[in-house]
C-alpha cells in the first residue's frame, strides 16, 4: 500500500518543476489533437531531438487532419522518410481516414472510440486524451514505468503485460484532479530529461526527497526488465547495377512488394544467403544475385567487387547487406518491367527510401557525379 500523502508530494512536486522546466516542443504549442497525436506515434522508439524536424516538415505538408487522409501514401511516406517503423506511418494514415469517415474528421475523446483507431494502443491513446481534452487517463510509457518502478521501488517486471496494467492504475491515481495534460506531460519529461535509463539525475530530480528508490540505494537497479530477444542476424548480397548507354549514370532499382517489411518503399536488388559464411563468399553471392535475378527476368552481370557494406536494424532483424557492382544486360526489356526503374540523381528524390539504400545511393551519387 503506497501513503496518499507520499502520492500528493509526487504528483504536486513534478507539476511545479514541470511548469518552470518543460521543453519548448512545437507538439505542445497547442492542444490540437491531431498535432499530439502525430507527435506521438513519431516519438515511439525515437528520441525528441530527432522528432521535432519531422514533425515540422510533416505539419507543413499535411496542416490538417483531412489534408493527411487525402494525400497519396507515397506522399506521406516521403515526408516520414528517415524516421524509419514505416508501419507508424501506414497506420496513422489509414486511423485519419477513418477519423474522417465515422467522426466527421474530428478526433474523438472517446476512450473507445480513440482506441478503436489502428495503431493507437494504450499509451497513445492516453497522450490524446489527457493531453488534447484533459480527461484524467493515464499515459504510460517505458519513461513513465521507470520513473514509476524508482519512486515507489516497485520491482515487479515491466516487460509483463500486468506490470503495464497496474502501472496505469498508479498513474492514474497520480493525476490531480484538472491537470491531466500536463501531469501526465510531467511524468515523461522527468523520465526523459532526469530518470533516465542508465544514469539517473538524482540530484536534479523534484521528487527525490521522497524516492524510495534512491532512499535504498536502488535507483540504478530499477526498473525490472527482462532482455528482450536478441535481434537475429540476416546475410544478403545486394546489386548496384550500373546503365550503360541511354541509362549511363543511372541505377537499376526496385520496388519492394505491397505487404511486409518496408512495404513498396525502393532498393537495390538483393537476395538472402543463408549464413555469414555464405556472405564471405563473393564468387557465391555473385552467381546467385544473378540466378535470383534471372528468375524475375532481370538479366544482370554481376562481379566480385565490393561496392560496400551496410547494416539495416529491425526490431527483430538485422540486415548485413554487402553490395556488389555489376551491369544490366537486357537494359530495354528491363525498362518495361513494373517492378524496376532507372534512377538517376535527378529523380532520387522522387522514390522513399529506406534509409539504408538511401545513404549507398547518395554515397554513389556524390562519388560519380562529375
Amino acid at each position: 500500500m503506497i501513503a496518499n500523502d507520499n502520492k500528493r508530494y509526487f504528483s504536486t512536486e513534478l507539476l511545479s518543476w514541470y511548469h518552470k522546466e518543460r521543453r519548448d516542443l512545437p507538439w505542445r504549442r497547442s492542444r490540437d489533437p491531431y498535432h499530439i497525436w502525430v507527435s506521438e506515434i513519431m516519438l515511439q522508439q525515437t528520441r525528441v531531438d530527432t522528432v521535432i524536424p519531422y514533425f515540422n516538415r510533416f505539419v507543413d505538408r499535411f496542416p490538417s487532419l483531412r489534408q493527411l487522409a487525402e494525400a497519396p501514401e507515397e506522399d506521406v511516406l516521403k515526408h516520414w522518410e528517415g524516421l524509419g517503423y514505416y508501419s507508424r506511418a501506414r497506420n496513422l494514415q489509414s486511423a485519419v481516414r477513418e477519423v474522417v469517415e465515422r467522426y466527421d474528421g474530428r478526433v474523438p475523446s472517446i476512450k473507445s472510440e480513440v482506441s478503436g483507431l489502428k495503431g493507437v494502443g494504450p499509451y497513445t491513446a492516453g497522450a490524446i486524451l489527457s493531453i488534447a481534452y484533459n480527461q484524467p487517463e493515464p499515459a504510460v510509457d517505458g519513461n513513465v514505468m521507470r520513473v514509476l518502478s524508482r519512486y515507489f521501488c516497485l520491482e515487479d517486471d515491466i516487460a509483463r503485460p500486468s506490470t503495464r496494467v497496474a502501472m496505469e492504475g498508479l498513474a492514474q491515481e497520480l493525476i490531480p484532479e484538472g491537470e491531466a495534460a500536463d501531469f501526465n506531460q510531467a511524468l515523461m519529461e522527468l523520465g526523459a530529461m532526469v530518470c533516465t535509463p542508465k544514469s539517473p539525475s538524482c540530484p536534479e530530480c523534484p521528487v527525490m526527497k521522497l524516492c524510495k528508490g534512491r532512499l535504498e540505494g536502488r535507483e540504478r537497479e530499477l526498473p525490472v526488465k527482462t532482455k528482450a530477444k536478441k535481434a537475429r542476424p540476416v546475410y544478403r548480397f545486394a546489386a548496384l547495377i550500373e546503365g550503360t548507354g541511354l541509362n549511363a549514370g543511372k541505377l537499376l532499382v526496385r520496388q519492394r512488394p505491397d505487404t511486409g517489411l518496408l512495404a513498396r518503399m525502393w532498393e537495390l536488388p538483393h537476395i538472402e544467403v543463408p549464413d555469414a559464411a555464405s556472405w564471405d563468399s563473393l564468387s557465391s553471392g555473385r552467381l546467385s544475385l544473378e540466378e535470383a535475378l534471372a528468375e524475375d527476368g532481370v538479366r544482370i552481370q554481376a562481379t566480385e567487387q565490393i561496392i560496400g557494406d551496410a547494416q539495416h536494424i529491425f526490431t527483430h532483424l538485422v540486415w548485413n547487406i554487402r553490395v556488389l557492382a555489376a551491369i544490366a544486360t537486357e537494359e530495354a526489356y528491363l525498362m518495361d518491367r513494373t517492378a524496376y526503374r532507372w534512377v538517376g540523381p535527378e529523380d532520387f528524390e522522387s522514390y522513399v527510401w529506406p534509409n539504408v539504400f538511401r545513404k549507398l545511393l547518395t554515397e554513389y551519387y556524390i562519388r560519380n557525379i562529375k
